[in-house]
């Protein structure tokens, strides 16, 4: 008997210690758990042979978990090891490390000091969250990062930041074992580097005479001089320094041929007109560009000549992104250029000019990165892309043997809303909550393996249009950063989203410590539309209690006495549903509230011949029948976006169904390339292969209406409803992206 309870004594706790969830992040791609258990001291003996630099950084961190430590050669609680030689070309290689913990202490085995930087963040996470309780638990990790690349992306251009605050944004990324820091320097509306050749970059083209304010589509600004704000290379030297002792790489972007206000504010002979530019005090695109005229280069290798001395790194991003071809189409010199050299049209200029760019810099020994419209015109021979429109630009360039970053927006945008649209601080658009950044894989599911082995990693960019100080950049990253930090290193699970999420509550303990403005989305309530018998419900959902959950349905604010959620709401009628986390009678969360507006179509079964963008696809095609009615200035969950393409939809209403009127909203922001649809056209049927058109309209009544599309079909009676809405598009010249496919943005589809 003694014997059968030693037994299931040993079994019982092998399983204890294999059911043990680590509050990682990332987590390690292998823990095992082993017998016994590390009593933390008093006082934490580093032994003598740690690599220094790395310490350092240790000693810091433990400070502020307020331990105590000293070097000690005799018994040490921490004993560092390196491996066996290794290829050290190959990054993932350096950067794996073992961590083993056991009652004796704790020992670190890489075969780089970035592999033992890597173990420690490890480690200080198993600190922090053991610190209470006083003891480790025995266990092995061995662990390496899947992608080479895992950066975050920081745009001080539209809002600037102080050296002390990109310090921070460093030591975030090394926290969470991201290894790229991506700077976005140079732009339309501010140019933040000093190069001593040009001073009238920083004395001009640092400063705007004033910013936009609000939402886009309000059109208002705040008439306060902003700026001159910039870094100086001693401070660029700084950066980079601190950067490389946490292991970081910083990549500088010099964006290049477009996006180039700022530049042409103080050197405008580099444009294709005479000028005069000034640094712009808007948001968007716009069409002054670099020309391709070789005082221009001349100009740009100068440039870049400071920038290499500045920054070791590989890679230097030059942009490519966003350029407009109007000025080129007009320009005497760009129409002889694509003559000379027998080009195609303006995108083989761009390829002409970034081709230049890259056999400059390659001559340098250094390799160009750019945003996916470097493939137009033909990618250049060494470029990497940084795929951000979508995953096309990246699977192209690795299905042709170039590397490529994974960055599209609908994953990786962290100027996105996080939570609900009602509540969140204004973004730039689109919707990219924790979970969606969770679910993201890097691999595009059309690459074999020898073309995966092309995409170098994944990142994550923050565009700062919306974000006026520090505390937003950080309410913007955190917590989707732990996310990305999870998927670059390769142990994300979408599956088990929910144990990652009771991670995420762990360490808001830790940043409320470091006094760190996370977002508190995910203890929000989150809604859902999904369909339903009589149309559609209304899914309520939250990270915490479930049935802390209040709501009304007339509109009113929920009370700890309000209905307490417990299934899916009918909507079958126009209602206002609100609802906030209680907890014991106390309001926990922000009041969300969401209204509907049905009609015959709500809920009903629809199909898109044409899907939309991955940006602005949430919810998909079911999004034109649930009801919502979009807001203009939130363009995240409510709409659905088309780059050049039209709506062709098909709903079918389950029966012969008696209705009169058809009505959608479509958009205009030319700022943002969104234009009205050309016309549309309303057909019935009863078979769904057989259709009659009952309803036409152009563009002047499109217009007249402001998009707001109300029609009036006369008494109709059919199964099914066939709509098409027409894009714009290709912009026309003296539009912000001109030569570019328009963007066309339907919300609800319904019929009365």
């Amino acid at each position: 008997m003694k014997r059968f309870l030693l037994l299931f004594s040993i079994i019982f706790s092998g399983l204890l210690f294999s059911q043990t969830q680590l509050n990682l992040i990332p987590y390690p791609q292998k823990v095992e758990f082993l017998k016994g258990e590390f009593i933390i001291p008093e006082n934490f003996k580093l032994n003598q042979n740690l690599p220094i630099n790395e310490t350092d950084y240790l000693k810091k961190r433990l400070n502020f978990l307020k331990f105590n430590y000293s070097r000690k050669e005799e018994n040490p609680d921490l004993t560092y090891l390196v491996f066996p030689p290794n290829d050290l070309k190959n990054k993932k290689k350096s950067e794996r490390y073992n961590l083993t913990v056991s009652s004796d202490g704790i020992t670190i085995q890489s075969a780089s000091d970035q592999g033992y930087f890597l173990a420690l963040q490890t480690l200080i996470q198993l600190f922090e969250e053991y610190k209470d309780s006083g003891k480790i638990p025995a266990m092995k990790i061995e662990d390496s990062p899947k992608f080479a690349w895992r950066g975050m992306h920081l745009d001080v251009c539209r809002h600037f930041f102080t050296v002390e605050e990109v310090k921070q944004y460093i030591d975030y990324l090394a926290m969470y074992k991201l290894n790229t820091f991506h700077w976005h320097l140079t732009d339309d509306q501010g140019w933040r580097i000093e190069i001593k050749k040009y001073p009238k970059l920083t004395q001009i083209g640092s400063k705007r005479k004033e910013s936009m304010i609000g939402a886009y589509v309000d059109d208002t600004f705040d008439g306060k001089p902003y700026g001159p704000y910039f870094y100086t290379q001693d401070q660029i030297k700084e950066v980079v320094k601190y950067a490389a002792e946490r292991h970081i790489t910083v990549v500088p972007e010099i964006e290049m041929p477009g996006h180039a206000l700022a530049a042409l504010s103080a050197y405008p002979e580099l444009a294709c007109t005479k000028g005069p530019f000034e640094s712009a005090t808007k948001w968007g695109v716009f069409d002054d560009v670099f020309c391709p005229k070789e005082e221009t280069f001349t100009f740009l290798q100068n440039v870049l000549d400071e920038v290499i001395k500045l920054f070791p790194s590989q890679y230097i991003h030059i942009g490519a992104d966003e350029c407009p071809k109007t000025r080129w189409k007009e320009c005497a010199h760009c129409q002889e250029l694509i003559k000379k050299n027998n080009l195609k049209d303006e995108h083989g200029l761009q390829s002409y000019f970034i081709q230049r760019i890259e056999k400059y810099l390659n001559s340098k020994g250094r390799k160009i990165i750019g945003w996916d419209e470097i493939l137009e015109g033909g990618l250049a021979p060494n470029a990497a892309v940084m795929s951000w429109t979508g995953i096309k630009g990246g699977t192209e360039a690795a299905k042709s043997g170039h590397f490529a970053v994974m960055t599209p927006g609908s994953y990786c945008y962290f100027d996105h809303y996080q939570g609900d649209l009602q509540t969140e601080p204004n973004a730039f658009g689109g919707f990219t909550p924790l979970e969606k950044v969770y679910s993201y894989n890097p691999i595009p599911s059309e690459l074999n393996a020898e073309q995966s082995k092309y995409i170098l990693g994944v990142q994550a960019n923050l565009w700062t249009e919306y974000i006026l100080d520090f505390k937003q950049v950080q309410y913007m990253i955190f917590p989707r950063l732990f996310a990305l930090s999870e998927v670059g290193w390769g142990t994300s699970n979408p599956e088990n989203y929910k144990e990652f999420e009771n991670r995420v509550v762990e360490h808001f303990k830790i940043f409320d410590k470091m006094n760190i403005n996370y977002a508190k989305s995910i203890y929000n309530i989150s809604g859902k539309v999904i369909p339903s018998k009589n149309g559609v419900s209304y899914e309520l959902s939250t990270s915490q209690n479930p049935n802390g959950i209040k709501y009304t349905i007339d509109g009113s604010e929920p009370k700890s006495n309000s209905a307490t959620y417990q299934n899916p709401i009918p909507v079958s009628k126009a209602m206002t549903v609100k609802s906030a986390y209680f907890e014991n009678g106390v309001l926990k969360s922000a009041v969300s509230c969401q209204d509907f507006k049905t009609s015959k179509t709500t809920g009903k079964t629809i199909t898109l011949e044409h899907q939309p963008s991955e940006n602005y696809s949430f919810g998909g095609a079911f999004t034109l029948v649930d009801g919502i009615i979009g807001n203009v200035k939130q363009l995240g969950k409510t709409w659905l976006g088309f780059q050049g393409k039209d709506v062709l939809a098909t709903i079918d209403l389950g029966e012969k169904t008696q209705f009169s009127e058809v009505y959608f909203n479509t958009l205009d922001n030319k700022g943002s390339w969104i234009h009205f649809a050309k016309s549309a056209t309303i057909s019935i049927s009863d078979d769904g292969k057989n259709f009659t058109t009952i309803k036409e309209i152009g563009k002047d009544e499109i217009l007249k209406a402001k998009g707001k599309i109300n029609l009036k079909v006369g008494n109709q009676s059919a199964k099914f409803i066939k709509i098409k809405i027409e894009n714009a598009g290709i912009i026309p010249t003296g539009n912000p992206g001109a030569d570019s496919k328009a963007w066309l943005f339907v919300d609800e589809i319904g019929a009365q």
